[in-house]
């Protein structure tokens, strides 16, 4: 498939058609980390790292502030 970019006020855009957003699960939300190897573009999803990171800062919390009762309900 080829595509032309398309001017988008002092940018450049690339629409992505429907068939391939939905192949890939991305949308219009999905944010993109931009790399390239010298040639190519290289358009990779971000991972959602920040849920991640959320889930172990709340595990440390519930951790410190618990940590005698779960201690206890361990043995």
């Amino acid at each position: 498939m080829k595509k032309n970019l398309i001017k988008h006020g002092n940018s450049v855009a690339l629409v992505i058609d429907r068939p391939i957003l939905d192949l890939l699960n991305i949308s219009a939300d999905t944010t993109f980390e931009i790399t390239t190897d010298g040639r190519n573009i290289i358009l990779s999803p971000q991972a959602d790292t920040h849920n991640e990171q959320d889930i172990l800062k709340s595990l440390e919390k519930i951790n410190s502030r618990y940590k005698n009762a779960l201690r206890k309900l361990g043995e």
